[in-house]
């Protein structure tokens, strides 16, 4: 488990860059004409981790498994999507079926590239993406609140509460405000999920920079991560031409190329880091012999439901964790000197999983 995110954007602002460089295929054509992404394309790719790679050293194993990054490549956006402009549909279709957004801006300046609006301004981007956005959202509401007013006359207790629900957004939303600004009770916030509304899912803004601006950005991508702080959104800085530039390059050369540039590490590791901390998610791991694995779980998971994870026998079954940090793996070397320094701790079934945790699960089905 990973998590599944969609790449979004107006045409020509470096989506399909960024997904090639990611995911190190050509799968999606990048190209200097709108909709040259006509079907969503999904790659998926490891979530490199230096943790892994230690726990692999120190416990011998023949093989590591990182965990898995899914990603979408949506066709580009345009004004009028929300009424079928464009590839509207399309777009707004796959977007639905994604667990957060990975919102492109163009924070650059290329001739060669025409941007489908005109001329560059990142903020007047985002709020076209969000309006979109929410138009569509506001019709697909209104059109399932005339299916809950009928059930309610039917005495359907959970449709009245659905509907008592959409009598609270439609309101606020006409006025311009996204589901995900809207602040909501954590039982409205599980009514929410099955209306599987776009504004409602999480966002990261990723500011794509000229090659000459990955280190420090600039004043377009300055002003587009002020309106991110502003929403309470996280945003990243990239250059997806040097992402691309990565890609293509020996992995020996890749450490040389980046200090070239004044960098610490590829964009994808510092997207990876926020999409995370985005939906809430960590990881755990599993060392054994024949691997080092790393696992993804929702934040706030215990024992019982990351085993889950693993396999549902795990979670079935569940009597009990062995935990050790990874801090205390990575200090002592091995398993059995954490477990000579009384290091090792077993956990219930109320434990709450942390990240970093090196788990083993003792069960019985």
């Amino acid at each position: 488990m990973g998590f599944n995110c969609g790449i979004v954007g107006l045409p020509n602002v470096g989506k399909s860059t960024l997904f090639n460089a990611l995911t190190q295929t050509a799968a999606a054509a990048a190209a200097n004409y709108p909709f040259c992404t006509i079907e969503p394309n999904i790659g998926r790719l490891p979530v490199p981790d230096p943790r892994l790679d230690l726990l692999q050293k120190l416990g011998k194993s023949a093989k590591k498994l990182p965990t898995q990054l899914e990603i979408k490549d949506i066709a580009g956006l345009v004004r009028g999507a929300s009424k079928g402009e464009g590839l509207g549909n399309q777009f707004l279709g796959a977007i639905r079926e994604v667990d957060a957004i990975l919102e492109v801006l163009r924070c650059f300046e290329d001739d060669d590239i025409t941007h489908v609006e005109g001329g560059i301004d990142p903020l007047r981007d985002a709020e076209l993406i969000e309006t979109e956005l929410l138009l569509a959202d506001i019709d697909s509401l209104t059109r399932q609140k005339d299916g809950l007013i009928k059930r309610v006359r039917g005495q359907d207790k959970e449709a009245k509460r659905r509907l008592e629900l959409v009598d609270k957004l439609l309101p606020l939303m006409e006025e311009g405000r996204s589901v995900r600004r809207i602040d909501l009770a954590p039982d409205e916030r599980e009514l929410l999920a099955g209306f599987t509304l776009l504004t409602a899912k999480p966002i990261l803004y990723v500011l794509n920079v000229d090659e000459g601006s990955a280190a420090a950005g600039n004043a377009w991508s300055q002003k587009a991560a002020a309106m991110a702080d502003a929403q309470g959104a996280g945003h990243v800085v990239v250059s997806a031409a040097i992402e691309a530039e990565l890609a293509g390059l020996p992995e020996e050369d890749r450490r040389d190329y980046l200090e070239s540039l004044g960098l610490e590490e590829p964009g994808l590791n510092r997207v990876i880091r926020e999409g995370y901390a985005l939906l809430d998610l960590i990881t755990f791991f599993t060392v054994g012999p024949k691997e080092a694995r790393a696992w993804t779980t929702e934040k706030g998971s215990t024992g019982p439901q990351a085993a889950g994870v693993i396999h549902s026998d795990f979670e079935r079954g569940f009597i009990a964790a062995e935990i050790i940090k990874f801090e205390d793996f990575a200090r002592l070397g091995s398993e059995q000197a954490v477990k000579e320094a009384g290091k090792m701790k077993l956990e219930g079934r109320d434990y709450i999983i942390q990240d970093g945790d090196v788990c083993h699960f003792r069960f019985n089905v």
